[in-house]
């Protein structure tokens, strides 16, 4: 029997864990155990969703809206409310089309004839456009993965996400690397300043060829985004070239997205009755 003052080992020093001098072992753990559940759940690739975690959906937007029918418009602060409001109704469709696109991306991956789970739909696992393509996979029956981060904000799981698919990171970069290694096609909803991040992140490694994978990259309604960024101004100013714009595909609706998404998947991703799950290479130098 072990005495009681035996000294901790260092695999189960918890101090010694949270230290900056194992910070190299924090971040190879969030490699090794997204992987081991990967394979666990023999998932070989996905379908990553981007946009703004603070949408609504449509009924939520609704709700919230017709509150101010029985507010008195006198009050201070009404005017304001009810315009954010309406704006949230506005932006709710987008909710909605992430669900139904992301339902039938599910049903149309599930119909695959392969004993892998191949394109599963991967988002950051938090709530707005996140949470609607979770949602979607589940309505459609299928699995789906939610790589949350740990900020003060907007950083819980939200209830749609395969349960054994719920990660956790504390490092960035590490989340951002399981969004890039196993994605074969990525769809950006409108968003902020975290939806951009991950966009031109990905723009930046597919245009330096640091992903070299055939990747297909959908933005969701050119309206607006050429609002938010003014491509042309960038290829005006010599910081982009004109054939940059060709990294990706602009779309309006929600069928045009699917057929997009599956007519790239099925060219250069799906060749004959793949029944052997294999661990994909890296694609990232």
């Amino acid at each position: 029997m072990a005495k009681s003052n035996s000294p901790v080992k260092s695999y189960q020093n918890q101090e010694f864990l949270s230290s900056a001098d194992a910070r190299i072992i924090r971040i190879i753990a969030e490699y090794l155990e997204p992987q081991l559940r990967f394979k666990k759940h023999k998932i070989v690739d996905t379908i990553v969703f981007f946009g703004s975690a603070r949408l609504k959906s449509k009924k939520a937007a609704l709700s919230e809206l017709n509150k101010y029918k029985s507010l008195d418009p006198k009050k201070s602060g009404f005017a304001k409310g009810l315009r954010e409001a309406q704006i949230a109704y506005q932006m709710s469709k987008y909710y909605e089309d992430a669900v139904d696109l992301a339902k039938k991306l599910t049903s149309w991956s599930m119909n695959l004839e392969t004993e892998a789970n191949r394109f599963i739909i991967c988002t950051g696992g938090g709530p707005g456009i996140m949470e609607a393509a979770n949602k979607g996979a589940k309505l459609a029956g299928g699995y789906s993965i939610g790589l949350n981060i740990s900020i003060p904000f907007e950083q819980f799981v939200n209830k749609y996400v395969t349960n054994d698919l719920q990660f956790e990171f504390h490092y960035f970069f590490m989340r951002k690397f399981w969004f890039a290694y196993l994605s074969k096609a990525l769809i950006v909803f409108p968003g902020g300043f975290g939806t951009m991040d991950e966009l031109f992140e990905i723009l930046t490694l597919v245009q330096t060829e640091k992903i070299r994978k055939k990747l297909c990259l959908v933005i969701y309604d050119e309206k607006y985004w050429r609002k938010i960024i003014n491509f042309e101004a960038l290829i005006d100013s010599g910081v982009i070239s004109k054939e940059d714009l060709n990294l990706f595909h602009f779309c309006e609706d929600v069928e045009s997205a699917y057929k997009i998404i599956t007519n790239h998947l099925e060219k250069n991703f799906i060749k004959g009755k793949d029944l052997t799950v294999i661990e994909p290479k890296i694609n990232i130098k």
